[in-house]
């Protein structure tokens, strides 16, 4: 029998240190560092001066529990969903596009998320899951801290495209059990016309070593869901696009070969693909049994193939 769940942010509530978290977070929306595309803008005052378009306040498009996610995630009674509207990204293949790319959703206060982390808890959900939250950790944090006082106590799920900065890293660390962020692209020559950013490589691999330091593998509890820990997601792209021997054999070899991955095999062409072949056609299932093999010669051990 494993020790009773105690997720990693309750420590740094009761010492103090998450509302100076919050605190620092809000600060950093005068002159905005919290996402890698470092806009700087004062999102107080100009909100749409920021590439995100978002301001002090974080925008819901949707939330409940949620069975589309990873077994481990969803369990029998799902995994408690936020979908945050807008992205620090500009995906053209993006599959929630009209919650990323267009503001869909209502921005809400910090008061209403918390109450909204309450409500899945109350359902049962297994976890609290943070769909693209990168653009919006200072109001997250600070509804989290509510929430918390008001007997938040599941495992926390940070659910995001990858693109994410050392500064809002820091802020996140002993707050987040699980990181699940995307690896897309293993050059960012050719990710730049796809994603609107110069740099996600290397930002990305970056990111998701130091989300690796934090937490570690990922770890399961006796009936098989996640309590803490790394779970990446890569999703197999037409003509080997996204570079997936390089991204499989970087996890293999610069993380842990214990890395719970997801292999995703739903590429289908959305918002803006067809302009921009061969993401106008699926992936083929040629194509994501060869990424397959790349992962089972890397040595990967805890290969999701969804």
């Amino acid at each position: 029998m494993s020790e009773p769940f105690t997720p990693a942010y309750l420590s740094l509530y009761h010492s103090g240190e998450l509302a100076e978290r919050v605190r620092r977070a809000h600060e950093h929306l005068v002159r905005c560092e919290l996402c890698p595309n470092y806009c700087r803008v004062n999102r107080l005052q100009s909100p749409r001066g920021a590439r995100c378009r978002s301001g002090r306040r974080a925008a819901v498009a949707s939330y409940g529990p949620h069975h589309g996610e990873e077994q481990v995630l969803v369990g029998r009674r799902g995994s408690g969903t936020l979908f945050f509207s807008r992205c620090n990204l500009r995906c053209v293949f993006c599959q929630n596009w009209d919650i990323s790319q267009e503001d869909r959703g209502r921005e809400v206060t910090a008061t209403e998320l918390a109450a909204m982390m309450l409500e899945l808890q109350g359902l049962g959900c297994h976890n609290i899951n943070l769909v693209s939250p990168s653009h919006v950790l200072a109001p997250l944090l600070a509804a989290l801290f509510l929430a918390i006082r008001k007997g938040l106590r599941l495992p926390l799920v940070y659910n995001t495209g990858g693109y994410d900065s050392p500064e809002a890293l820091a802020l996140l660390d002993g707050v987040v059990d699980i990181y699940m962020p995307d690896m897309k692209f293993a050059d960012s020559k050719v990710a730049q016309p796809l994603l609107g950013v110069a740099d996600y490589a290397e930002v990305n691999r970056k990111a998701v070593r130091e989300m690796h330091r934090q937490v570690g593998d990922l770890v399961l509890d006796d009936q098989g869901i996640a309590q803490r820990g790394l779970l990446l997601r890569h999703l197999v792209l037409p003509e080997n696009l996204a570079g997936s021997d390089r991204v499989l054999s970087f996890i293999a070899e610069q993380l842990s070969r214990n890395t719970y991955l997801n292999l995703m095999d739903q590429y289908r062409p959305c918002y803006r693909a067809d302009r921009y072949p061969p993401l106008d056609r699926s992936t083929s299932r040629a194509e994501y049994r060869r990424a397959v093999r790349w992962a089972e010669a890397a040595g990967l051990q805890r290969l999701d193939r969804c």
